[in-house]
């Protein structure tokens, strides 16, 4: 049985808010558009656990400062 959209979409949002734990920041609007943008990227590359999309976005966006490009996609953070 495959999972629903809920489950998918919570599966991002918790990695998302791995980043801002690990990060140490607080929420901000513009970070997380790009976290989440870069969280649907991670899953259409075939990332499915909060494990391994928390792992990349961490990996990959050191702090808050690094949600600040002016990128029009998620690409860039890959």
């Amino acid at each position: 049985m495959s999972r629903g959209a809920e489950e998918d979409n919570l599966i991002m949002s918790k990695a998302v808010r791995a980043w801002y734990r690990h990060c140490g920041v607080y929420w901000d609007d513009q970070a997380s558009a790009f976290l989440c943008d870069a969280a649907i990227g991670l899953y259409n590359e075939g990332y499915r656990s909060v494990e391994e999309m928390a792992t990349v976005l961490i990996g990959t966006i050191v702090g808050l400062v690094a949600t600040r490009v002016n990128a029009p996609s998620s690409d860039s953070v890959h």
